[in-house]
């Protein structure tokens, strides 16, 4: 009789050990049941994060929102198990966090979530690798570092903590790109009103929040899961907390001085209709003749405030220019028109236009960053049909060459941003950079007004005055308006979604350079670094393992071997 060979199956493959007893072996059923339960449990585990973001504002919630999605990853069976429901948490995080946009992209959200939610998978694998139940490759079980199947020990948790927030911290870059959506509803966002985490934005900007958010639930993670390497787990948490400390005091603070930006922010409110261009902008009007006699520095208004080119509406241009005489102000208006830029380029665009009391300036900003699908369709030629099951763009706008930075005539330098810009920390961090003393950023989420989407455009200005040092405005059409001194603490009262008025913020002006503006990005180089180590040591573990494999078969000879002994 042939005897069993002793050798366990393959993790994952349905086939039970040889040495199992009869008791042991589950239905094959069962494990088709419990693979759909994971597979349903991965998108809801993924979507919990957004619970972090407003409108819910859960911040605290963000240090242990990914512990149920790592937990579930680390007891998958294979490696490719683990991909799987990395991706499919992917796909439930941004689903959660982007479902705002379903009203206008329909279906496509789906196929898009799909995409971008591939970009989890090689997280899933890392998870699983570091605080699995077996060893990660490149240790033996029961060697220093790897605590035994099970066990994990302190090496092999600390390694977890640090990589795998590199390894998040590289799907937030990449996602970052414009075509891509850009970086909206990264994990440090979430953290817009925490006081000490704006701290930490002005060291190494939202990427080194993200960082000590992940780097904390991978904690958590692994006191609950790892119990032998409990003791390593809280000390590596005790080090992350002590380390946050350090940066936040270290970090300059931003340098105020006793002189104050008297900045106006008008927010017509939703008008609809087909004439709702021309009331918008006769609401605008109203809004602004108010603030005569307050002494605004700048009055701003939101994105798309005016329909029409001033160049090719004399009338227009002259009536905002009353208005800057009537306020004894500049205002900062932006217009959504067909226009010929400097280039000679012809088409729509959005700009910034700073128009005084002769009219405009000739300091314009045009937008260089678009949303895809809402102002753009990416590859159109194949991607067009987007158009046909959702409010994508009908006609492709037109992207500016350059930032521009103004000069106010008795205030400090402004930077315009216009709409999801001022998601994109390195544009705030260029225009300051550049000699602007206040960002401001217009804003129109009219069509989501209803969603969490006013209220989580808004929180962004919090961390690009923290990241920056200086005072950020973001002006809106129809709410939420709010500003926010240096330092990312909000100022006065925000214009929530049902307002239509104008409100005064004063905030503080601000000097100096923090560390973000200074060094940039370094902890995306930082994360970059560690993986890189993390994949060398890994690589450097298989070519120990296979030398000993490798002079043990070519020990052998000819005077014997297993198959035919005595030769």
């Amino acid at each position: 009789m042939r005897m069993p060979t002793g050798r366990p199956a393959d993790p994952g493959s349905g086939v039970p050990p040889a040495h199992a007893a009869p008791g042991d072996r589950a239905p094959g059923g069962r494990g088709r049941s419990a693979s759909v339960r994971r597979a349903l449990a991965a998108p809801v585990a993924g979507a919990l994060p957004a619970l972090a973001f407003p409108e819910p504002s859960l911040w605290w919630f963000a240090y242990v929102a990914l512990v149920p999605w790592m937990l579930l990853i680390r007891t998958a069976p294979t490696a490719r198990r683990a991909a799987f429901e990395g991706w499919l948490g992917g796909v439930g995080l941004v689903i959660a966090v982007h479902h705002w946009l379903i009203p206008s992209l329909h279906v496509f959200m789906v196929v898009l979530a799909a995409l971008l939610g591939l970009l989890w998978a090689p997280w899933g694998w890392l998870v699983r690798s570091l605080l699995g139940a077996s060893p990660p490759s490149g240790s033996r079980s029961g060697a220093p570092g790897s605590g035994g199947r099970g066990g994990g020990g302190g090496w092999r948790v600390a390694s977890a903590v640090v990589v795998i927030p590199s390894g998040w911290l590289m799907i937030e870059l990449i996602r970052s790109w414009e075509g891509l959506g850009g970086p909206w509803g990264l994990l440090g966002a979430s953290q817009w009103q925490v006081s000490p985490a704006l701290r930490l934005a002005s060291a190494g900007g939202v990427w080194l929040v993200s960082l000590l958010v992940v780097a904390v639930n991978t904690v958590i993670t692994a006191v609950i899961a790892l119990p032998r390497a409990r003791t390593a787990a809280l000390c590596c948490g005790v080090l992350c907390a002590l380390a946050a400390g350090a940066v936040a005091v270290w970090a300059p603070a931003p340098v105020e001085s006793a002189d104050r930006l008297r900045i106006a922010v008008v927010q017509p409110g939703v008008i609809g209709g087909g004439d709702s261009v021309e009331r918008r902008f006769a609401r605008g009007e109203e809004l602004t003749r108010a603030l005569a006699g307050r002494d605004p520095d700048l009055v701003v208004w939101g994105e798309s405030s005016v329909g029409a080119d001033l160049r090719e509406r004399p009338d227009l241009a002259a009536r905002l220019g009353e208005l800057s005489r009537a306020v004894g102000a500049p205002l900062l208006v932006n217009v959504d028109a067909r226009s010929t830029d400097a280039a000679g380029r012809d088409g729509i665009f959005k700009s910034s236009v700073l128009v005084g009391p002769d009219g405009p300036t000739g300091d314009r900003y045009d937008k260089m960053r678009l949303v895809p699908f809402g102002e753009y369709v990416p590859a159109r030629h194949l991607l067009g049909w987007a158009t046909s099951v959702g409010r994508a763009a009908g006609e492709d706008r037109l992207r500016g060459t350059r930032p521009v930075v103004m000069d106010l005539p008795d205030g400090p330098r402004v930077g315009p941003l216009v709409c999801f810009e001022s998601a994109f920390p390195d544009m705030s961090r260029h225009l300051v950079r550049e000699g602007a003393g206040l960002l401001v950023a217009q804003s129109a989420t009219s069509s989501f007004q209803e969603s969490w989407a006013p209220a989580q455009h808004a929180s962004l200005a919090a961390l690009r005055a923290a990241e920056t040092g200086r005072p950020v405005v973001h002006a809106t059409l129809t709410g939420v308006s709010a500003a926010h001194g240096p330092d990312g603490a909000r100022i006065g009262r925000p214009l929530g979604t049902e307002s239509s008025a104008a409100a005064l913020y004063e905030l503080p002006a601000a000097g100096g350079t923090t560390a973000y503006v200074r060094f940039g990005d370094w902890p995306v180089g930082a994360a970059v670094a560690v993986l890189v180590a993390s994949a060398g040591v890994r690589a450097a573990g298989r070519l120990r393992r296979s030398a000993p494999e490798s002079a043990a078969r070519s020990a052998r000879t000819a005077h014997g071997s297993a198959g035919r002994p005595g030769r």
